[in-house]
């Protein structure tokens, strides 16, 4: 056992719901087997287990591990193409990079490279798109499962629109996928993530493809895009003679374990639907501004009572930080005006933590830094003499700490991160 003192902030509960962040100045954390067994004020735990060893963290910020519902892994070497809208990007920068995941040793390097990106940035859980080929695919897990991050994951998929290298078929996609699934969904912290690319580049006979597959790997998830681009959409309807998510729904593969990415421009029917489904939207705030997207309506989706959490987005976003989509998530509500949503300290956090927890079916196991939880965490220290050292050593309180946590901190401000208990930073 480890007795962990730090001062700790979390959000146990969703602040869009009541619930509040929680703030312990003097924190302790009993941690057994990689689960918090207890937590109170430092003095009391102590004092219940004087033989235990100490992890003493005072002079920064203990915060859950950050999770991330949207980020693709062939993309990290796309990040900062700036100045097209989606479609081009995709054409000039993406696919193009994508393409070169055919090559197996050029897919194990950049594996090793996001997987140290991503915990470097204090992610300790992640949906990961993956990519257009299986053996790349094998590469990611296995960086994952080597750094011990909880990672979902699968094999990207579409058989039109695409450069041909990158296409498939609807047999090849589910055979490559069901093998990728034995080999990998409940192997330590991964799990399988059936992912057609989106709508656009995917016929009928590929969403079935997909909805089969989902439906024989048990507890897999299901991932992919929706409603990002408005000229996207159009195309979408022009093919499938209905909306987006309509497209998805005819192959039933709207539910509980579904993560759309952005969703920035929704009719009320979609929210509805996916609202009753139970399925989630992965916000990516840094994305949708470098494309030109759109303004997140934040405010509809709560209305409907669709659970959203944030992604990165890389290569579309800014970067791995989950600190940088937070902030960002805050500027577009702003610039919402009367629509836009107020948004606390809380609720950011909630939203890079346990929104995403619970998007991913974790909630109970991981976001927040409970009793009985698995000790994923992340320590953020900034170095003495920075700005961020500076606004914490003077934060009025810790609503005043969080806000220029989001507005300052980076990736290189984060000490050190845990997932289960295991160091992975």
């Amino acid at each position: 056992m480890t007795l962990y003192r730090a001062q700790v902030l979390d959000v146990p509960r969703d602040p869009f719901h009541g619930g509040e962040l929680r703030a312990e100045s003097d924190c302790g954390l009993l941690v057994a087997g990689g689960v918090i067994t207890e937590r109170g004020s430092f003095t009391a735990v102590r004092a219940r287990h004087a033989d235990e060893p100490v992890r003493d963290l005072r002079g920064g910020l203990l915060l859950p591990g950050l999770v991330d519902t949207h980020v693709h892994f062939p993309q990290l070497r796309a990040i900062g193409a700036l100045g097209m809208p989606l479609l081009e990007w995709l054409d000039r920068y993406a696919l193009p990079e994508e393409a070169r995941f055919a090559d197996a040793g050029y897919a194990r390097t950049v594996a090793r490279e996001f997987v140290a990106a991503v915990a470097d940035a204090g992610t300790t859980t992640a949906l990961v798109f993956g990519a257009h080929f299986a053996p790349a695919v094998d590469a990611l897990f296995e960086a994952a499962a080597d750094r011990g991050l909880r990672v979902t994951s699968g094999l990207v998929v579409g058989d039109r629109y695409l450069r041909p290298e990158l296409l498939t078929t609807a047999r090849r996609a589910y055979d490559e996928g069901r093998a990728l699934a034995a080999r990998w969904h409940g192997t330590g912290r991964n799990r399988y993530a059936v992912s057609p690319r989106f709508s656009l580049s995917c016929t009928d006979d590929l969403l079935a493809s997909c909805a089969e597959l989902h439906a024989d790997v048990g507890g897999s998830w299901f991932t992919s895009h929706l409603n990002e681009n408005r000229d996207e959409i159009a195309r979408v309807r022009e093919l499938f003679g209905c909306d987006y998510l309509g497209s998805y729904h005819r192959h039933g593969l709207i539910g509980p374990r579904s993560v759309f990415a952005h969703n920035v421009h929704p009719d009320d029917a979609e929210l509805k639907l996916l609202a009753a489904s139970g399925a989630r939207v992965a916000h990516c705030p840094t994305s949708n501004a470098a494309l030109g997207s759109g303004l997140f309506p934040l405010d509809a989706h709560l209305a409907h009572g669709v659970g959203v959490a944030l992604g990165s987005d890389v290569g579309a976003g800014a970067g791995f930080s989950l600190f940088k989509e937070v902030l960002q998530a805050y500027f577009i509500q702003r610039l919402r005006g009367p629509r836009g949503v107020p948004l606390t300290a809380a609720h950011l956090l909630y939203l890079a933590t346990g929104a995403g927890a619970d998007a991913l079916g974790l909630g109970e196991a991981v976001g927040d830094l409970s009793a009985g939880k698995q000790f994923d965490a992340m320590w953020l220290s900034p170095p003495a003499g920075t700005a961020l050292a500076a606004g914490l050593a003077h934060a009025r309180d810790p609503d005043d700490a969080l806000g220029k946590v989001f507005a300052l901190a980076t990736p290189a401000d984060v000490r050190c991160s845990w997932v289960a208990g295991t160091r992975v930073k």
